[in-house]
């Protein structure tokens, strides 16, 4: 099905109708994202295989955002969405469009370098919080694009394609733009990635993985058709489940300053100061709300504290493996306490 909005403009007692392919729903309504592909089966509730694309052997399921891998223990932090246009040899040839106004902060030319092979990221600004988009497997980048280029949504920035550096090959039947929608963790990742992994190498800077943590860009696009001129991408960030919440002796830190608009107000810090920041997190880890404390709110508290935990998040959504349950109740794991450290480096 092609998703078309056919508007009518009169002129001299003519009717133009314009065609404007893949973006009716943002057209219509005002939305800022817009979809990466030709692909709008994005909204067929009847046929989602239409729209995802599955790990070998899986299901639609296992090409969704989440723990949709490994029997839950394997998070994918993307969508994979299905080729629809393809050449006479059977090559995907779907043109990828940037999702929203922005600028393009990153381009990795050399498949052979990432499992996301040929990849470009874009910063957009959209209700005053930076997301960062994130585009992979192409065959080809627009040749007109390099960092710092700036690109409006619906512009054509590349080519679908197969590349990867993985084991297993992206066949030509499983060709798909894998996307993703991210906040942007650390301006001192190289710095922590050397300290952490001295041993490994970090191709890619600040724009590594590691340093991408990312929301469902399908709950993203329904949650916005739904809305329509109500959606709001801060409070989307916000009203995202918690899987816990942590304390944190700190005050300065990176993602504190990018993302103040996820901080909420705290009158008690008003009167005494900071002594830290309570940070909520989602299954992915994404800190999705920070709330000031005082030094009143968080006498014998640790550095590091777990405040609380939502164990029906974490038995729905493992793979993260942030946070374990023992004889001594809830703790973050090794991998949870690596995360905070990274996310206040």
């Amino acid at each position: 099905m092609k998703n078309y909005f056919y508007g009518k403009l009169k002129s001299c007692g003519l009717v133009l109708v314009l065609c404007v392919s893949n973006l009716f729903f943002n057209v219509c309504f005002s939305q800022p994202f817009y979809l990466p592909t030709p692909n709008t089966e994005i909204f067929n509730w009847r046929n989602p295989e239409k729209y995802y694309v599955p790990t070998p052997g899986k299901n639609w399921e296992s090409g969704t955002f989440g723990c949709v891998r490994s029997d839950g223990y394997q998070m994918h932090e993307g969508i994979d969405i299905k080729c629809v246009q393809r050449d006479k040899m059977g090559h995907p040839v779907d043109p990828i469009y940037a999702t929203a106004d922005g600028v393009v902060v990153y381009i990795n030319n050399k498949p052979s370098l990432s499992n996301y092979g040929r990849y470009i990221v874009i910063r957009h600004v959209i209700d005053g919080i930076e997301i960062y988009s994130l585009y992979a497997h192409l065959s080809k980048v627009s040749d007109t694009l390099k960092e710092g280029t700036p690109v409006k949504a619906g512009d054509i920035i590349g080519i679908m394609g197969t590349t990867a550096n993985t084991r297993q090959k992206i066949s030509l039947e499983r060709a798909h733009l894998h996307f993703e929608l991210n906040l942007f963790i650390n301006d001192k990742f190289s710095w922590w990635f050397k300290a952490r992994y001295p041993n490994e190498r970090n191709d890619h800077g600040v724009w590594n993985g590691l340093n991408l943590f990312g929301i469902d860009p399908r709950l993203l696009f329904i949650t916005q058709q739904k809305q329509g001129k109500q959606f709001n991408l801060v409070n989307f960030i916000k009203n995202q489940n918690e899987l816990c919440a942590v304390f944190v002796r700190k005050t300065d830190f990176s993602y504190l300053k990018r993302y103040f608009a996820l901080v909420e107000k705290n009158p008690l810090v008003e009167k005494e100061g900071v002594a830290g920041y309570e940070i909520s997190l989602n299954y992915n880890g994404l800190p999705i709300k920070l709330i000031p404390r005082a030094p009143s709110e968080t006498k014998g508290f640790a550095s590091v504290q777990l405040l609380r935990v939502n164990p029906e998040e974490q038995k729905n959504n493992p793979a993260r493996r942030l946070i374990l349950h023992n004889s001594s109740g809830w703790q973050l794991s090794n991998t949870g306490l690596s995360l905070i450290e990274l996310l206040t480096y």
